[in-house]
């Protein structure tokens, strides 16, 4: 039971008049006297049970009349239930795993880490939540993932199930080197085009994926660190696109044009950190956000990268109603029982055992 009224509390009015019945009932009254010569036999008399509890009948009365008092004011006991009405997002994370991702000028829990650990570090708290990081977490939100170098793959497609989609968040990383016994790399014409940037291909496939979804919004964030040169689709080219299927596509730009220290392995297993050249192409990640009415935003560091995450989590909301029903039973049999056989019992003692004779 989860609530408790009374349907109509303005039967209470009617309880003043027996309370007062009652004050006045057990009032000390002056009795009826009859003249005798002299009472002094009659003070031995005992005063029986049925003396004592003939006092108490007008009380018996009263409570029944109070009881049937509350039975007309209709006591009702409640169970509410909630029925919830969501209307999700469905958004398209489309991630750059290019070569350039390898690049340490990040921090995670105090310690040097790469652009892609940061960024899949704040995207699980993204989708899953996160207090302190200003991140209310997208349950009711279809997500998938588009990951692109200089080919573009769909990691995950649309989907409910965020505990799967982390897993293969998780498994996110940048194409490496393969060598043989002598330390040869025998990939390496394929690692130089999947280490390339394909943007405009990334962003292509993931209107791909959002088209015929039924959704309230349609959504896209384009996560990249360099500058488009590989793939077939031109990045403003995908932008109109998805200008015309009604997708808006939010741009993060991570990093910056400069100097970074990037891991590299030499032909004897050994890692070391190098300086690298990298450009990143804000002009071009500002022009698709423009084109489709999304916004750009720009993160050089982790704490940065949390901080854009919890902007477009403010801008893009879920539509959540809760509608709230009530059923209410009726207890006035509760007191209205009792009540009737109070004022029958008190009746039937006054008409029989506790008759008064004048």
């Amino acid at each position: 039971m989860e609530g408790f009224r009374f349907c109509s509390p303005l039967w209470f009015a009617l309880a003043l008049p027996v309370l007062a019945a009652l004050w006045h009932a057990g009032r000390p009254r002056r009795q009826p006297t009859a003249v005798f010569s002299s009472i002094a036999g009659l003070k031995d008399l005992p005063v029986t049970v049925a003396q004592r509890l003939r006092r108490l009948l007008p009380f018996v009365y009263g409570a029944g009349l109070l009881l049937l008092v509350a039975a007309l004011a209709r006591p009702q006991a409640g169970r509410s239930e909630s029925r919830i009405s969501t209307e999700g997002v469905a958004i398209q994370m489309v991630l750059d795993i290019s070569g350039s991702m390898r690049a340490m000028d990040f921090e995670l829990d105090g310690k040097r880490a790469s652009r892609l650990e940061a960024v899949k570090h704040v995207f699980r708290q993204f989708v899953a939540g996160n207090k302190a990081l200003g991140l209310s977490g997208r349950p009711d939100d279809l997500i998938g993932l588009v990951a692109f170098g200089g080919f573009a793959d769909s990691k995950c497609p649309l989907t409910l199930d965020h505990g799967a989609l982390q897993d293969i968040v998780a498994q996110l990383d940048v194409a490496k080197p393969i060598r043989d016994r002598r330390g040869r790399v025998v990939n390496e014409d394929l690692l130089q085009e999947e280490n390339s940037t394909a943007i405009g291909d990334g962003l292509t496939l993931a209107l791909d994926r959002l088209r015929g979804v039924e959704a309230k919004s349609k959504l896209a964030i384009l996560l990249s660190d360099g500058d488009n040169n590989a793939g077939v689709v031109d990045p403003m080219e995908a932008a109109r696109m998805a200008a015309k299927l009604g997708v808006k596509v939010h741009t993060i730009g991570v990093g910056q044009t400069g100097y970074a220290p990037v891991p590299v392995e030499d032909a004897f297993g050994e890692t070391r950190l190098i300086r690298q050249l990298f450009r990143l192409d804000e002009d071009t990640l500002k022009g698709i956000a423009r084109e489709t009415g999304g916004e750009y935003f720009h993160a050089a560091d982790t704490a940065g990268l949390a901080r854009v995450y919890a902007a477009i989590d403010r801008m893009e909301k879920s539509k959540v109603e809760e509608f709230r029903y009530t059923e209410y039973t009726e207890l006035y049999l509760w007191p209205a029982v009792p009540g009737v056989a109070l004022v029958l019992l008190a009746n039937v003692l006054g008409l029989t055992r506790f008759r008064s004779v004048p």
